[in-house]
């Protein structure tokens, strides 16, 4: 189930069946729609049929479908010690490895000990899963969405992580060795041979942790023969140090550079961007990069969706975002958060931190800014009992967000004000105006205008034949004025986040800008 599978050829019972997947591929087709299936195999559950053959013994016929390994010491207590020193990434006060009484060895499992890391390494492993491939590609599914897939590869010598935690972590973080392995790109290129090169297919590899041009060109280059796009972390990691569930300062400066860089490398180098700022890792963007409070939200998410869906590249939306969901509220007490990455960090940081307050009101504050949870809470589609996400009565996996009765599916999509777009109709406008002009705004020039401005992210993008749209974002919850570069003006202003009308603005000179605002025209 989720990312902790235990077979990947059929549906856990409590979502369906393998026969309502062929009839959700069925009807996906019907409307010109697609489905792209997750593909969870840089580990499986340890209740998966290979991992409880592997584990039943040492000269198991499946045991190097793991990574076992023996204890690099025994302590003087009679403790066998982990191989190396590298912490789970899910809560880095715990080792990575996890210790098999029965056999006397520690197996890799680098999120949970429930997720045991399979062994690519082995021939026998890669050909199971090209096999799990052919089955969902042969049912009808379109193409993947890969589950970290930059972590198949680890260094085998499997040496210790640097220190770069403060004193008090036993374990550190030891992405080093195992992001970005040193047969990633072997094993890639090999299921692109067996697997995807047989299909017309989508794929969409997950890739955290590497930001390195050249590196990330060698799986999305349009000659690369490995994946078609993959998920680029620097900006959704553009607050995280050394761990996640951490705290680092930032500015709209670097949040514009990122941006800019990602979209010219792909330009300018043949390869190809996703496009995204949410997801199930990580908490809402409106509460992220803007202002989530009554006053601001609708136009913060709004502003988000005009950059969205104005940069090139294949855009993804996550569930909720198209709402303008935001962060659960501070005042939540710390047991409604259920995911196993802050359950751990709140752990250790009472362990840590027992008798001091304002590091563990630190703690507080990095899981109301950082937590998962914010990204996985029900969905509000109605104002009814639980957001419409289950029947009344029934108790949802996770406490509803508390404004789900203005928040939510139907009333933005009932939405009748005359003068202002809901977040989702904002949404609907700008996908079907960049379905218009895909030209421009999916495959065109990116050209940053600005770039030292500490407030405004503005940008012009162009299509081949030349046709030109600007774009000017002010990150900034106060008024303030933009200058448009001489020689260039804009006629006519065509969409707002402020307005449902074409945004009352000058076509050239200084344009002003209203807190959050976003407008967007086309250049003479």
């Amino acid at each position: 189930m989720g990312y902790d599978i235990a077979d990947y050829k059929q549906i856990d019972p409590r979502y369906g069946s393998l026969e309502d997947v062929d009839e959700l591929i069925a009807e996906l087709k019907k409307r010109d729609m697609k489905l792209m299936m997750d593909l969870v195999v840089n580990h499986t559950s340890n209740e998966h049929p290979w991992f409880l053959e592997s584990r039943a013994s040492l000269d198991s016929p499946k045991r190097d479908w793991y990574i076992w390994k023996k204890p690099k010491s025994v302590s003087p207590d009679g403790v066998p010690e982990p191989p190396n020193n590298w912490a789970q990434i899910l809560g880095e006060a715990n080792s990575a490895w996890t210790y098999d009484e029965k056999t006397g060895e520690y197996y890799l499992s680098l999120f949970t000990p429930e997720q045991p890391d399979l062994n690519w390494e082995n021939p026998e492993v890669r050909a199971a899963v090209w096999d799990v491939m052919h089955f969902w590609m042969k049912r009808g599914a379109s193409g993947f969405r890969m589950d970290v897939i930059n972590l198949i590869s680890k260094e085998p010598s499997y040496p210790d992580a640097d220190i770069v935690l403060d004193p008090g972590h036993r374990y550190q973080p030891g992405g080093k060795y195992f992001v970005n392995g040193p047969r990633l790109h072997e094993f890639l290129r090999e299921m692109y041979r067996e697997v995807l090169s047989k299909y017309d297919t989508i794929t969409v590899g997950e890739m955290p942790g590497v930001s390195d041009e050249q590196e990330i060109l060698r799986s999305v280059g349009a000659n690369s023969d490995e994946l078609r796009m993959i998920f680029i972390f620097d900006l959704v990691d553009i607050d995280k140090p050394n761990v996640r569930m951490a705290l680092k300062d930032w500015d709209v400066k670097e949040m514009k550079s990122i941006i800019t860089k990602w979209q010219r490398v792909m330009i300018e180098n043949d390869g190809w961007n996703s496009v995204f700022i949410e997801n199930h890792d990580n908490p809402r963007s409106v509460s992220r990069y803007t202002n989530d409070s009554n006053e601001w939200r609708g136009k913060g998410a709004k502003l988000l969706a005009l950059m969205q869906t104005t940069l090139g590249g294949t855009l993804f939306v996550y569930q909720g975002e198209e709402i303008g969901m935001r962060n659960a509220p501070t005042s939540w007490d710390i047991s409604e958060f259920k995911d196993i990455e802050t359950i751990n960090y709140w752990k250790k940081c009472e362990k840590l931190y027992a008798n001091d307050k304002e590091k563990l009101a630190y703690a507080r504050k990095v899981i109301d800014m950082k937590a998962r949870d914010h990204a996985r809470t029900p969905m509000q589609w109605t104002a009814g009992e639980n957001a419409g996400f289950c029947d009344p009565g029934t108790k949802p996996w996770m406490r509803v967000i508390d404004d789900y009765r203005t928040v939510n599916v139907e009333a933005q999509m009932k939405a009748d004000d005359p003068s202002e777009y809901s977040v989702w109709q904002f949404w609907q406008r700008m996908l079907k105006q960049r379905k218009e002009h895909a030209n421009v705004f999916v495959y065109g020039d990116f050209q940053e205008l600005s770039p030292e401005h500490p407030e405004v992210f503005a940008y012009l993008r162009k299509s081949v034949k030349g046709e030109t749209w600007l774009v000017i974002l002010n990150f900034s919850g106060r008024e303030l004025e933009w200058t448009l570069p001489q020689g260039l003006e804009v006629e006519p202003w065509v969409s707002g986040n402020y307005v449902k009308g074409i945004p009352d603005k000058p076509k050239q000179a200084s344009v002003p800008l209203k807190p959050w605002e976003g407008i967007l025209g086309k250049c003479k």
